[in-house]
């Protein structure tokens, strides 16, 4: 991934700074409880009642996530783990999915697209770093009519997950590279 001067971030940065994202208490250890906290917090942000289908299928997928990336089975995923797991394969079978729910839960009109609000309910709602929200949506929104759509988010952080470079990325992250 480029970092702000354009050298390359190799896909270790990328994974540690998504690592510390979904590490919530900063312990070094990603919970059970802190994974499967992330679709309760979207589902709060949408103002989504715990039975919308849309929750139960964010929350299906993210079990699903959690026990594939908990390899061992002890509930909890250090960064070791987490790196060993993460990549282009886990994405695209397994974070896709959780990554689709979520924002079909925050996609509250349904049309397949994130206004910027919709789109700092979730970021925030994640754990993303908020002051840089603004510039990341914009980096997604290539076509200038204020919104993300779904394929366009999955992509760029597939693309940031890989280390293969992703404007979304960058942008979040950009006081971290």
């Amino acid at each position: 991934m480029p970092d702000k001067k354009g050298t390359s971030v190799d896909d270790t940065t990328a994974k540690r700074l998504v690592f510390a994202m979904l590490d919530a208490d900063g312990d070094g250890v990603i919970s059970r409880e802190e994974y499967a906290a992330r679709a309760e917090r979207v589902a709060l942000a949408a103002g989504r009642a715990e039975d919308d289908p849309l929750v139960v299928t964010a929350r299906t997928a993210g079990r699903r996530a959690w026990e594939l990336m908990d390899a061992n089975g002890d509930g909890g995923v250090t960064f070791d783990e987490y790196a060993a797991w993460a990549g282009a394969e886990a994405f695209d079978t397994v974070c896709e999915p959780v990554l689709g729910a979520l924002f079909d839960v925050i996609d509250t009109d349904g049309d397949g697209a994130l206004d910027l609000p919709e789109f700092t309910k979730l970021r925030a709602a994640l754990g993303n770093p908020v002051g840089n929200i603004e510039t990341a949506f914009d980096a997604l929104d290539s076509d200038g009519d204020g919104r993300v759509r779904r394929a366009d988010y999955i992509a760029s952080i597939r693309a940031h997950i890989t280390g293969e470079g992703s404007p979304m990325g960058k942008a979040l992250y950009a006081e971290h590279v």
